[in-house]
């Protein structure tokens, strides 16, 4: 099933310097099909689910720090998905129980941060949308939708 995510702005990384003016990514299971505008998408896809959020959609982020307290590590995983981040700094994620809780979430365990975080064809389907404060409004992850304020 195809879905395309939209918003207000697409940014392919967070200093585009050509940002999309209603801009939208198609996501193809864990994997981006397409970005554009949103209407060009529409066209090309006509059978796509469209969800549309409000602010900017770029992609998701990378969590440097050491995870949020919770009372479990599932909770800990997931209260960095709720900040729009898919992947964790590994000297962060320090205990077999949390690297579980992450692989069981698809969320990525990486030595360093290599690289900036960028939307790319044919490449994961790692999506953040925030909105004007810099809040998460959803965040994809692997293709899944896996938090949504609203």
């Amino acid at each position: 099933m195809l879905t395309i995510h939209a918003a207000d702005e697409l940014r392919h990384t967070w200093d585009d310097p050509a940002p999309v003016k209603d801009g939208a990514v198609v996501v193809e299971g864990v994997r981006v099909a397409a970005t554009g505008s949103l209407a060009d998408l529409q066209e090309r896809f006509p059978g796509a689910r469209v969800r549309r959020w409000p602010g900017v959609l770029g992609p998701a982020l990378v969590h440097e720090g050491p995870l949020p307290e919770a009372p479990t590590p599932r909770e800990r995983v997931h209260a960095v998905l709720k900040l729009g981040a898919v992947a964790v700094l590994e000297e962060y994620a320090d205990t077999p129980e949390l690297r579980a809780a992450a692989e069981r979430n698809d969320v990525v365990v990486l030595a360093s941060v290599a690289r900036r975080p960028a939307i790319l064809q044919t490449g994961r389907a790692d999506l953040a949308v925030v909105d004007e404060t810099g809040a998460c409004v959803a965040t994809v992850c692997a293709g899944r939708l896996v938090h949504r304020r609203r």
